[in-house]
């Protein structure tokens, strides 16, 4: 069999037409669910990047690998201890590992690894191939793709690897692209009043100051497709232009992709997937072009299947990234390995069975410590530290059926569905500790550490990387800016120095 994986950063499956976006971002992509099976309802388990890539090559929930920040302990998998022996334990093969044991060639391009020192996505993968650049472009990609599909998609029995960076901020596709979409409406939301009342806020990545990066949290972007702040509709216009004309310059090369394996003659037999590491914020949560929460918005990604033997329609059950190994190694008739979390969904893809999820829980810590239970059409979150945002409370709940942006806090009016949905959330975190101590499924007892929740480790270390030692310096800034009552709120909440 081939395979072509086309993983992309930070893409969100409601701005792609096949998912019902207005504008036409991806008619590459959007012709390959001519031939294949949508999935409506497909979410990374532990975000943003590094933890997800990590879930998804190594099918394993984070709290079971460790990885749920982007540094510190949690940033690297933790060891297997003593059944650790001249390779690492059969029963946590990696995904690759597995399809390189069942005679499946396995190629990556892409510059993830090198830019995280997140190696172990490359576990089993026999080719990898790296444009040294953190920011690529799907333009400094695609000639990689190019020159191996040319030498290799004749042949029988390839996984190869595309991860295409560009709607990540920042958004600098190349100005001689020009915006597609200058004449087109945005989204509805936010709208004008909501827009106001998050430039009033704060918090990183937010309407007061998306770019906050830098050490004093003033700004170091210049790029044209994306203002200094978000202030009205106007702005906001610019900043989703640059976003889906990521999307749009991402989606040709997946055109020329697809145009070259028609020239080799081998499209009709290439399994084609199409999905990402996370989705981005657009204004949810006063987030603006990053991921910084266990929501919808950050959480929730496409998965597109195309090709030979798979059910043309769309999934809607709840799935897990992380079922995405065993589905694969299913396909190709392979056995997945013991220790893997994920559940396989090849039923799905292949004859339209309904086998997905009664429930999921994601968890984001990097940007913040939180976990979410999605269920029917409730997301409750969960934060154990909010990552500077005021804007979260300890326990919300939203009906994303409703309210997709998660605008409206429904935690007090329907107290039942609060305790369902802890209910829930507890039994999940009982049973992945239980499988720690057991070693079943992703849990491993002998490894350091094994039988630790790594969100306990995150905020023993000081909380997410993106935040530690940094809401010090934000507080100044607020000040600097004229915000003293922000700025002495972010000293109370996180105790810091007045």
């Amino acid at each position: 069999m081939r395979i072509l994986y086309i993983d992309v950063d930070s893409l969100r499956p409601d701005h792609l037409g096949c998912y019902g976006y207005h504008r036409n971002t991806s008619p590459n992509i959007d012709a390959l669910t001519e031939n294949g099976r949508r999935f409506t309802n497909y979410y990374a388990s532990d975000v943003p990047c590094g933890p997800s890539r990590t879930a998804l090559f190594l099918s394993r929930f984070g709290i079971h690998t460790g990885v749920v920040n982007h540094g510190g302990l949690n940033a690297d998998p933790r060891r297997y201890g003593r059944e650790r022996g001249f390779n690492y334990p059969k029963k946590f093969r990696s995904w690759m590992t597995v399809l390189v044991e069942n005679d499946i060639h396995t190629a990556s391009v892409s510059p993830f690894p090198s830019r995280h020192d997140t190696w172990q996505v490359l576990e089993g993968m026999a080719e990898f191939h790296d444009p040294l650049n953190s920011h690529a472009h799907a333009a400094d990609i695609y000639p990689y793709v190019e020159d191996w599909l040319r030498e290799n998609a004749a042949a029988d029995d390839w996984f190869l690897h595309v991860n295409f960076w560009d709607p990540h901020t920042e958004y600098n596709t190349p100005l001689e692209y020009g915006n597609p979409f200058a004449d087109d409406s945005p989204p509805e939301w936010p709208d004008q009043e909501t827009i106001e009342k998050h430039y009033g806020s704060y918090g990183p990545h937010s309407a007061f100051n998306p770019e906050s990066v830098g050490a004093d949290w003033s700004g170091s972007w210049d790029l044209e497709r994306m203002p200094e702040e978000i202030a009205d509709r106007e702005d906001f216009k610019q900043w989703v232009d640059g976003y889906d004309t990521g999307i749009r310059f991402m989606d040709d090369h997946v055109g020329k992709i697809c145009d070259l394996l028609r020239n080799k003659g081998v499209f009709e037999e290439t399994l084609i997937i199409v999905s990402a590491d996370h989705g981005e914020a657009l204004g949810e949560f006063n987030v603006y072009g990053d991921h910084q929460c266990a929501d919808q918005a950050t959480c929730r990604v496409p998965l597109i299947i195309s090709g030979p033997e798979v059910k043309l329609g769309v999934d809607d059950d709840l799935h897990y990234q992380i079922d995405l190994a065993p589905t694969v190694s299913e396909l190709i008739g392979a056995e997945p390995a013991a220790g893997w979390d994920g559940q396989s969904f090849a039923a799905s893809v292949t004859d339209g069975e309904s086998v997905g999820h009664e429930y999921l829980v994601v968890s984001q810590g990097a940007w913040a410590c939180q976990r979410a239970v999605r269920w029917d059409d409730w997301l409750l979150i969960r934060s154990y530290h909010h990552g500077g945002k005021p804007i979260f409370d300890d326990i919300m709940l939203f009906d994303i059926a409703a309210d997709p942006h998660q605008t409206t806090d429904l935690s007090a009016q329907r107290p039942e569905v609060i305790a369902e949905g802890l209910s829930i959330l507890q039994r999940w975190h009982d049973e992945r500790m239980l499988e720690a101590a057991r070693g079943v499924n992703g849990g491993n007892p002998d490894a350091p550490d094994g039988i630790i929740d790594p969100m306990w480790d995150n905020i023993r270390e000081g909380g997410p990387l993106h935040i530690q030692g940094s809401l010090d310096p934000y507080a100044k800034y607020l000040r600097d800016e004229g915000r003293e009552e922000q700025a002495a709120e972010i000293k109370v909440n996180y105790d810091l120095d007045a």
